[in-house]
């Protein structure tokens, strides 16, 4: 165990903001959406009826559990988002406040002007944390809690269900095999 190091006034230091790691090397959500298409596989081959069938052993539930997720990892991606989406078509005010916030946002961005509160000086940066912050509450009043969780339940068990009855054994052929054995 080693021993802070202390500052100059013989205090020890809590934060170092070298350290922490730089936000700005995170994919833009333009580009995460581009990956996610590009790595889509077939629908035809998602919703395939003919293989759906049950494990033979825990170990082979197992297994197919592990390439299924890995194998339709963006379908899986997709099937979330659109069940978010549907739950805030259905929640009005839940999407009547996000779409407020994202507006109000999108005004600070592209204003990007200082404002003065109080005799402070508050950047577009702390204004879009402000309007964030500001819309907690209100998100927590309309029932954001209940559509996000809705939304995670629903999600997990639509994903695991496919993961666990969809045979990935009957899509393997010698083109992908190589990937395939890779994932497990």
């Amino acid at each position: 165990m080693e021993v802070p190091p202390r500052a100059a006034g013989g205090q020890t230091t809590k934060w170092d903001l070298q350290n922490i790691p730089s936000l700005q090397n995170l994919p833009s959500p333009l580009e995460l959406i581009h990956t996610v298409r590009r790595s889509l596989r077939p629908w035809t081959v998602f919703f395939n009826i003919g293989n759906f069938k049950t494990a033979v052993s825990m170990q082979r539930l197992n297994n197919r559990i592990m390439r299924n997720l890995s194998y339709f990892q963006s379908n899986y991606i997709f099937v979330f988002i659109v069940l978010m989406i549907y739950c805030l078509i259905t929640s009005p005010l839940t999407l009547f406040v996000v779409a407020g916030v994202a507006y109000g946002c999108h005004r600070i961005r592209t204003k990007n002007s200082n404002v003065t509160l109080l005799g402070h000086t508050i950047s577009p940066k702390q204004q879009i944390v402000g309007i964030n912050l500001c819309a907690a509450p209100l998100l927590f009043l309309v029932g954001a809690g209940a559509v996000l969780f809705w939304t995670l339940g629903a999600s997990c068990f639509v994903i695991f269900m496919h993961a666990i009855f969809y045979n990935i054994d009957a899509i393997v052929t010698e083109e992908n095999e190589g990937f395939m054995s890779q994932v497990v």
